[in-house]
């Protein structure tokens, strides 16, 4: 693409020059009293040239424009696709996260179950002493029975277990949706719609879709301005473009620190700068050699093995901050102590909408 814009600006240069020479030429020739015939043939030659590359110039209009319309389409597919594949590599773990809650919820649930019919049984002797009344027999065996029936049915223990397994039942009823609705907010397709992005709902949303990938290698840190701004963008790429970062953090840590050594630290802050938001995503991993620096954002650049990384995610990433949000992003390495990328975003963002080909 960069290709064909570069041979239509040069073809416009040229034709700026042809008509400028042809206009000195006529000029001279006008001062040099040139017939008025010649004058006419040069006229005419000069309207030829400029129709012609005028003709030219349209042509190659239309064919860029359907170039970038084609090209428009083919990110769309490509994003499209890597968020698929995200998800679908994310799948399990999620389904891993959502497994471990739901398993002590229905364990805690059959404790309830066990336990509340264990209470009846205790309730149901009181009931019989009340219905039998009280003449019936002595208060000492009165309070024989209900206190063979409250050691029949443990209730010391129950009282301290049962609402500690409701908390826990709770807690991972809260778990199980808090996983649900990040997985919803950050699959959500924007549909190309601009809209105000809560910055720290999302990061928060892509960090817990993520947490299977960086929780046994790392510690992650969220750090927020408090006065952390929304910014005009596309919600579900500018996700995609921090699961990747996130996801990249998790594996350059991975990488260094070998099996059942300490755990590293993923660090992701948002902070405001005035008209513009900086998420800063930065990992204690391997870091990244300077000659490869300028290279790992091209596409199909990668230094993971075959089946662990396309080289699509940081181009894609690229594409999405600096094309589709006037963004910036950068990358600071130093090997053996790490990485940082940098996202800016304006928090008005200016790009223009692509005008519809016929």
């Amino acid at each position: 693409m960069d290709t064909t814009v570069q041979a239509l600006e040069q073809k416009l240069a040229a034709r700026d020059k042809t008509i400028r020479v042809l206009s000195e030429r006529l000029e001279q020739q006008g001062s040099d009293n040139m017939s008025g015939f010649a004058l006419f043939e040069q006229n005419i030659a000069l309207e030829n040239v400029v129709g012609r590359r005028t003709r030219e110039l349209d042509e190659k209009r239309i064919e860029l424009e359907r170039a970038l319309k084609e090209l428009r389409a083919a990110q769309s597919e490509l994003l499209h696709a890597q968020k698929l594949q995200a998800i679908g590599q994310l799948a399990s773990g999620i389904a891993h996260e959502i497994n471990t809650p739901t398993q002590y919820v229905g364990d805690n649930i059959s404790f309830l179950a066990k336990s509340f019919a264990e209470l009846t049984g205790a309730l149901q002797s009181c009931n019989d002493l009340l219905t039998a009344g009280p003449e019936s027999r002595s208060t000492q065996d009165c309070l024989g029975t209900i206190d063979n029936a409250l050691k029949a049915a443990d209730f010391d223990f129950l009282k301290e277990e049962i609402p500690r397994a409701i908390a826990e039942s709770q807690e991972g009823i809260r778990r199980i949706s808090t996983i649900v609705m990040a997985m919803k907010d950050f699959a959500h397709p924007s549909g190309g719609t601009r809209q105000p992005v809560d910055l720290r709902s999302l990061i928060q949303s892509t960090v817990e879709i993520s947490r299977n990938e960086w929780k046994l290698v790392a510690d992650l840190v969220t750090e927020f301005d408090p006065q952390l701004p929304p910014v005009d963008g596309l919600k579900d790429e500018l996700g995609q473009v921090l699961l990747n970062l996130i996801v990249n953090a998790a594996q350059a840590i991975e990488d260094t620190h070998p099996a059942n050594a300490a755990k590293g630290v993923i660090r992701v802050s948002a902070q405001g700068d005035g008209d513009w938001v900086e998420i800063e995503v930065a990992d204690s991993g391997c870091g990244i050699p300077k000659e490869l620096q300028e290279k790992i954002f091209e596409p199909f650049f990668t230094t993971k093995e075959v089946g662990r990384g396309s080289g699509q995610g940081l181009a894609i990433a690229y594409n999405v901050v600096t094309d589709k949000h006037s963004g910036k992003l950068s990358v600071r390495s130093e090997l053996g102590k790490g990485t940082v990328f940098s996202v800016r975003l304006p928090v008005k963002c200016r790009v223009k909408e692509p005008v519809p080909v016929a």
